[in-house]
């Protein structure tokens, strides 16, 4: 019996300090500015009358060594990818869209790892 109570806790210390170590999106958000490496606020819709350019910001927390990508769509199209090569434990990145009026409407930036799989994934409107 005690061993068996030996194995469990280990194998959950085990789990517990694996998903610890697992690399993740922290942070990612909007925004029309960034400042001193950090976003100066989150929006979730700009207007044309106001904005003509937007900006992605991701905070990643354990990918160092890795190859991430924004994936920038709109109306089911890509219309904009840029890769970038995490080289710390904590790493923010942002990519940058100038947007013209005819691109009105709900657009979406995916947060790819390596294999292309989607890490987040988030939305703003264009109007």
């Amino acid at each position: 019996m005690r061993h068996t109570l030996s194995f469990i806790l280990f194998i959950i210390t085990l789990s517990i300090g694996s998903s610890a170590l697992a690399g993740s999106v922290k942070r990612a958000l909007f925004t029309i500015g960034i400042e001193d490496r950090e976003p100066v606020f989150s929006v979730d819709a700009i207007s044309a009358d106001f904005y003509n350019s937007i900006s992605f910001f991701t905070e990643l927390s354990n990918l160092e060594g890795k190859t991430i990508t924004h994936q920038w769509m709109f109306d089911g199209k890509v219309m904009f990818e840029k890769s970038f090569e995490v080289n710390g434990a904590r790493w923010r990145v942002w990519t940058s869209k100038t947007l013209i009026p005819s691109w009105a409407g709900t657009w979406t930036v995916n947060v790819l790892d390596d294999d292309r799989s989607v890490l987040e994934s988030k939305s703003f409107e264009y109007q």
